[in-house]
């Protein structure tokens, strides 16, 4: 009925064998936002990786990792970021991967953009410009060579 020749036999271990266990990989922080604060006003541009949330004004161009504007937040200049959150009020050019116009928001300018959602009550005077996805290749326009005209 059993086989005893196709047996394994496991090591012992004795109680004093430690596991070795590999220690967790360290959980980044995350890092606090950037804040320019209600009543503040900037004037210059903003350039960095970080995020930044801005609830006062700013007259500048600005391209950041991630940007938060608040409902009472405005920015006159152009805005570049990864990610932009918007509640406020923007007059200008907007470039990122990933926007999102809640229904506080009002943009007077074109957005370029992957990703763009819009909420109910959103004001958006301007152009949508969708930008191809990171893996996508643009199309290539070809234009055909100039007709040569003897002399």
């Amino acid at each position: 009925m059993f086989d005893k020749s196709s047996k394994t036999i496991s090591p012992r271990r004795s109680d004093n064998d430690q596991l070795r266990v590999p220690a967790p990989a360290p959980v980044a922080k995350p890092k606090p936002a950037s804040l320019i604060g209600l009543g503040l006003c900037v004037q210059g541009d903003i350039a960095g990786e970080a995020e930044v949330q801005i609830d006062g004004l700013v007259r500048g161009d600005i391209r950041v990792g991630k940007l938060t504007l608040g409902p009472q937040g405005r920015i006159e200049g152009s805005v570049v970021a990864v990610i932009a959150e918007i509640r406020g009020h923007v007059k200008g050019p907007m470039k990122a991967r990933q926007v999102r116009l809640y229904g506080t928001a009002h943009i007077e300018g074109d957005i370029a953009h992957e990703q763009l959602a819009m909420e109910t009550g959103a004001v958006f005077e301007g152009r949508s410009v969708r930008l191809p996805k990171s893996g996508e290749t643009e199309p290539q326009v070809t234009t055909p060579p100039a007709a040569v005209i003897p002399a």
